[in-house]
């Protein structure tokens, strides 16, 4: 029968183990009920994993496959996915007991105080030894736990990079073919405007056309071919990134066909924003590491309690080799060791206070990846829209300009205007054409951002 003071100190015991540990729990963080533009969403309709398919272009697919296998950050975020594995394995065996083998010859001369001849001895000594915490407030478990949700937030790390590197390498893929287009826009102005300053430089010479109209087409002509350089620039400059983005060598890398209005524009609606927390790796990962704050701050309370070390060793040990395995030549040893820290100059308090607040750090990072995650949709909606209703003004603007530009063509050739009009026209057109190319790219990018903003595919299991 256990005494009163015995069954008053198991009680503190397991008073303190239960309050050792406190439950984690999600942080509030209310989403609201819709999106700020409920017509843009009618229906959930959210990405699949190879959400770059519906753009339905063949080129795009294998760059996305050559990321997927050589892009250094995505390996190196792999990297760092066996680097929390082994944390969790090192962790654990913390857990369990530990086995050791030690094995000594040692040889003693002793001289005997009396006098006498010395004697000269060799001893030998195999030993087994074993050891184990016994993890009774938790601190082991809490420390592996710890390790577990890092190692957990490693890998949404994973999810996030090749979200990142995807939507890096679509968006690259589209800024280069609307430099190739813009390219062929200006190559194709600066054609017609040479063929038309040949036409004027024709009617100078038989005195239909004046000096001043062949300057201003010529200033037209050098503008044109100048502007020629800096596109050629850019449109190497993206090669190069692109080429970085699926690690490959520059070399390899160019995009020698297509165009962006021969692509398909898929359609994509999010859920309800409730919804988008599961489907958000950034949003996993920081929860990820806000558990593993929590499983520090119980390891850091729990190392306030005493440790009990339990150590045993066997073996043998004999002067001579033929009788060391015998009976009489045993020895063992068993200990039990409680270790209660008194003081350390607050070295254990302070530790615990640093986790509170590592804690709390994390906390509002939390909070704040939440928020990013719902503003990043609401900016890529409204992106979506507003350059899609761009995009078709901006075609209307171009279709204009062209029309306008042919009339007037039509009407210098017929005498009834000069070649200012027609100056005025061709620069119109050009620039028309050129910004409809800028402004189809800011819409696929918008989808692109869209996607990415959705998780790209990726969710809770």
């Amino acid at each position: 029968m256990l005494k009163v003071p015995t069954v008053l100190a198991l009680a503190a015991v397991l008073a303190l183990v239960a309050c050792s540990t406190i439950p984690y729990r999600r942080p509030a963080t209310p989403a609201p009920p819709a999106w700020r533009d409920g017509a843009i969403a009618p229906a959930a309709n959210w990405p699949s994993q190879d959400w770059w398919k519906g753009f339905n272009s063949p080129r795009l697919d294998e760059l996305m496959d050559q990321a997927v296998r050589a892009n250094d950050d995505l390996n190196a975020a792999i990297a760092r996915v066996r680097e929390a594995d082994a944390q969790v394995r090192i962790a654990g065996g913390a857990l369990w007991p530990t086995l050791g083998l030690n094995a000594q010859a040692s040889r003693e001369r002793i001289q005997p105080v009396g006098g006498g001849n010395a004697q000269t001895r060799t001893l030998y000594s195999p030993q087994l030894a074993a050891s184990y915490e016994l993890d009774l407030f938790g601190r082991l478990r809490a420390t592996r736990a710890s390790a577990r949700a890092l190692a957990a937030a490693s890998r949404y790390d994973r999810q996030t990079v090749a979200l990142t590197v995807m939507t890096d390498v679509a968006t690259t893929y589209f800024q280069a073919l609307a430099l190739r287009e813009r390219l062929a826009v200006a190559q194709q102005n600066l054609a017609n405007a040479r063929t038309l300053l040949e036409g004027l430089e024709l009617e100078r010479q038989v005195g239909t056309a004046n000096a001043l109209d062949v300057a201003q087409q010529q200033t037209l002509v050098a503008t044109l071919y100048a502007a020629l350089p800096p596109l050629q620039e850019q449109f190497i400059h993206t090669l190069d990134a692109l080429a970085i983005l699926i690690g490959q060598p520059p070399q390899n890398v160019d995009v020698a066909s297509g165009a962006l209005a021969d692509l398909a524009l898929p359609q994509v609606s999010p859920g309800l924003p409730s919804q988008l927390l599961q489907r958000r790796p950034d949003v996993a990962q920081a929860e990820a590491q806000l558990i593993a704050a929590h499983a520090d701050i119980d390891a850091a309370r729990d190392a306030l309690f005493p440790q009990i070390d339990l150590t045993a060793s066997g073996g043998y040990q004999s002067s001579a080799l033929e009788a060391l395995l015998s009976p009489g030549s045993r020895i063992f040893s068993l200990t039990a060791a409680l270790t209660q820290p008194i003081f350390e100059r607050g070295a254990l308090s302070g530790q615990l206070a640093l986790r509170h607040a590592r804690y709390d750090e994390l906390v509002a990072d939390y909070h704040k990846a939440v928020l990013s995650a719902l503003a990043n949709v609401e900016d890529a909606l409204a992106s979506v829209r507003h350059t899609a209703e761009q995009e078709q003004r901006e075609e209307d603007a171009v279709a204009q300009a062209r029309r306008a530009y042919e009339f007037a063509q039509e009407q210098m050739r017929a005498g009834t205007v000069n070649v200012i009009t027609v100056l005025n026209t061709e620069n119109a057109l050009f620039n028309a054409q050129d910004a409809c190319v800028q402004v189809r790219l800011a819409h696929f990018a918008a989808l692109v951002s869209l996607f990415n903003a959705l998780g790209g595919g990726w969710q809770t299991s």
